[in-house]
């Protein structure tokens, strides 16, 4: 039951390459930008689209399964975790982030698909 807890599943559209860092012990680690998207009504009655971009890393066989399988553009389910953290800039001001921990993915349309 633990695992409901701190969960989150999104569907969207990758905003850019996946980028990979391989770090000397071994260990790989993926980061990407996902696209959500909402649609609703304004007060004129015109529909609004409102995207959300959410940062997502992950870890290990699944972070090098993403930078195979995934490029711009492609849509993709993500399910994870979210986590946030504080840091220090080079400049000394404390930063913010709030992104997904990936635990697992789900390709709708793959790197083949989006070079043809």
């Amino acid at each position: 039951m633990s695992s409901v807890r701190n969960s989150v599943q999104l569907v969207g559209n990758l905003g850019k390459d996946v980028e990979i860092k391989e770090f000397d012990s071994g260990s790989v680690m993926v980061s990407l930008t996902l696209a959500t998207n909402e649609y609703y009504k304004n007060s004129k009655g015109e529909k609004v689209q409102e995207t959300q971009w959410h940062k997502v890393v992950a870890w290990g066989k699944l972070g090098e399964l993403m930078h195979k399988y995934l490029a711009k553009g492609s849509e993709v389910l993500v399910k994870g975790r979210l986590v946030s953290r504080t840091y220090n800039d080079k400049e000394g001001n404390t930063r913010y982030v709030t992104e997904v921990i990936a635990n697992d993915f789900i390709v709708f349309s793959r790197k083949q698909e989006l070079a043809a």
